[in-house]
């Protein structure tokens, strides 16, 4: 269907024609159809410039400064900035002459159905090769140096809503084509995981997606950029075998595929507002800006992309230029008990130890998250036991997974001394721990999750007994030098460390997670989300006795009492609007406290899950109980109403998520009012 007073071409849709759209509607619209007319006018730019020139709408001067600029599709860039200040008259001489069909001439040079040449396709072949000897090994977060494990024996089948790994760029029903993807869900679900997927069934031969070169950058490396940079290093920072063939590569940019992993590492995610771009591979530009221009089509507009980020910052990304969003659900139970046989290697032994876990219902449901169920199998392995109850939260998963790998490591030098087996420097540990604990709070706070061996924060490590069990060393090669590089290899890992210094050491809670702090709003539902809830599970009375008994680390009563009030004052200050209460209420799960609840004195309990951003998972499914239990006790207390305390009207939710609401709802005794 044609819309009254526009033009309807085959490239560009609906630019006004005729005068009966109004100038600034006119000019409004070309803005938001920049790309597009990039897209088709930079073959044309020649032939434009002379028509505007000729017909007075340029002069000279404007001629000059298009000219100037570094390739077609800058110019055009530049003439509709230019023509933004010439008024109504141009803008409709630039609107006749862009509905004019394109000559054969004018089209010379826009043809990509050229056949590539046999470097070309032999850069193809080796590239996919390279991808394949940096995928077909498992990234696990306690690999032991020279220990091997191939993806292919223990990758297992991640639940995808809104997409399969095959289809992640098909259309249908004639829906314009995917470009940009954005694949989300909370920490440990799996993200890097099918990244690693795509990348070894690429290189495999097995999947190409359509694309002939895929190009992976993940965020923690893009940290390390502290200077204006431009696409072409970017690409060859890793790819350096790419170098002949990166302009052919990137003038096929409609057979590109770039897979950037964890937006939500990136330390300037909260700056990808820019309003200056970057237009070509060669341009120079901050991180943010680089990264933005792809995003938005202003830099390789046909090149595809796939943008992996925690929920928590996606509202940073740049807004309208996401064509499809897929998120992982995790494992569902099969996928569980799939992973503990290829896990353990021995059906017996994973048949039982997977008994172990399904007796237990809120150890199981946090299996449902790939990275949890790799450390619960981790505990089961390194212990064959649980060093105190079976863990109950996120926190007690970590907690025995440092004990495990702890206990595990004294062993080793204990055989490797000749001494008496659990003899082997307790003391000297529990500083290791301190030690790496201090880098992980330090620099989660500055939003770094890479550290260069020459930082003097990583040098105090020198020595550290612990400092490669738990950090993952690569070496980056910059121009001109070389140098280690280290990092927790999972950024749960490193918040929960940091954590375990806030809560064991003197070091006061980060000024950002103050109930009056300007900033703590925000923050709380963005990049400390994690670290607050391992804080609350640490300062929690079984996790402090278990640190004190297994690790040697204590912590302050006074400490751990006044976090507790803190808890309960946030849950106070918060559940008001219910904006940000989610992430208090999983704080206060993780103490696992009953009687903590009764200190809740709120005038009024919400939470509003109708945000079209709001993703929940099994995982929630503790924490909304509680809200609920809460609620209850709260009215029954008190005598508060009901009404529209729980808030999911005009939502966009997924089908798990709701069904996570109504499994949580069922469950409980209170509710009478869905708000």
């Amino acid at each position: 269907m044609q819309v009254p007073g526009y033009s309807l071409d085959n490239k560009m849709k609906y630019i006004p024609s005729t005068t009966r759209v109004s100038y600034f509607h006119k000019v409004h619209l070309i803005r938001l159809k920049r790309v597009s007319l990039v897209d088709t006018l930079e073959g044309r730019i020649d032939a434009l410039l002379d028509v505007l020139l000729s017909r007075e709408v340029f002069n000279r001067d404007d001629r000059e400064d298009v000219l100037c600029q570094p390739g077609p599709r800058a110019r055009v860039r530049k003439v509709l900035d230019i023509l933004e200040c010439k008024g109504e008259e141009a803008v409709n001489t630039f609107l006749s002459v862009v509905d004019q069909p394109e000559t054969p001439s004018s089209a010379v040079g826009k043809s990509k159905d050229q056949p590539p040449s046999l470097g070309y396709n032999q850069m193809k072949q080796k590239h996919r090769e390279v991808l394949r000897r940096r995928s077909e090994s498992m990234l696990y977060y306690n690999t032991r140096h020279g220990e091997k494990i191939l993806f292919s024996d223990q990758y297992v089948n991640l639940l995808l809503v809104n997409g399969h790994q095959d289809q992640l760029f098909s259309t249908a029903n004639g829906a314009r084509p995917v470009k940009k993807i954005l694949v989300t869900g909370v920490a440990g679900i799996g993200k890097t995981i099918l990244v690693q997927k795509l990348l070894l069934d690429f290189g495999n031969n097995k999947e190409s997606l359509g694309f002939d070169f895929i190009i992976h950058m993940t965020f923690r490396d893009l940290n390390l950029v502290n200077k204006p940079v431009n696409l072409r290093e970017l690409v060859l920072r890793k790819n350096r075998h790419l170098a002949k063939e990166l302009d052919n590569i990137l003038a096929n940019d409609d057979k590109l595929l770039i897979i950037f992993d964890g937006f939500d590492e990136f330390r300037h995610y909260r700056r990808c507002d820019v309003d200056t771009f970057v237009c070509e591979p060669d341009d120079y530009g901050e991180m943010e800006e680089v990264f933005t221009s792809l995003m938005l089509g202003e830099l390789l507009p046909n090149t595809a992309i796939i943008l992996t980020s925690r929920p928590t910052a996606i509202g940073h990304i740049p807004v309208g230029c996401v064509d499809r969003f897929v998120l992982i659900a995790g494992f569902s139970l099969d996928e569980i008990q799939d992973f503990f046989c290829r896990y353990f290697q021995d059906e017996g032994l994973a048949e039982q130890l997977f008994r172990v876990v399904r007796e237990n219902e809120l150890m199981l449901t946090l299996c449902y998250i790939p990275a949890f169920c790799y450390i619960i199998c981790c505990i089961l392995k390194e212990s064959k036991d649980f060093a105190g109850d079976n863990p109950r939260t996120m926190t007690d998963i970590y907690v025995q997974y440092l004990v495990a790998l702890l206990r595990t490591h004294t062993q080793e030098r204990a055989k490797a001394s000749g001494a008496v087996q659990g003899t082997c420097g307790g003391e000297q540990l529990s500083d290791a721990v301190l030690q790496l604990a201090r880098l992980a709070f330090f620099k989660l706070m500055d939003q770094q999750t890479l550290f260069y061996a020459s930082d003097k924060d990583v040098a105090t490590l020198e020595g550290c007994p612990l400092a490669s069990t738990f950090l993952d060393k690569m070496v980056a090669q910059e121009p001109g030098c070389t140098e280690d590089v280290y990092s927790f290899a999972h950024l749960t890992v490193q918040e929960f460390f940091a954590a375990v210094y806030c809560a064991m050491t003197d070091q006061p809670l980060p000024d950002v997670l103050q109930q009056d702090s300007s900033a703590a709003e925000d923050t709380l539902k963005g990049h400390l989300d994690l670290f607050s809830r391992f804080l609350s599970g640490i300062l929690s009375e079984r996790n402090t006795k278990l640190l004190a008994r297994q690790v040697g680390l204590s912590c302050d009563e006074g400490k751990a009492e006044a976090y507790r009030q803190r808890t309960v004052s946030n849950l106070n200050h918060l559940c008001e609007n219910g904006t940000h209460i989610l992430n208090s209420l999983h704080c206060l799960f993780e103490q696992q406290d009953p009687s903590l609840g009764q200190e809740v004195r709120a005038q009024a309990l919400r939470l509003n899950v109708s945000d079209e951003s709001f993703n929940l998972h099994s995982v929630y499914f503790g924490p909304l109980s509680l809200f609920l239990n809460l609620r209850g006790f709260l009215n029954n207390r008190d005598k508060y109403s009901n009404d529209s305390f729980f808030r999911v009207g005009e939502n966009a939710l997924d089908m798990d998520t709701i069904q996570v609401i109504a499994e949580v709802l069922q469950q409980s005794d209170c509710f009478t009012h869905l708000g």
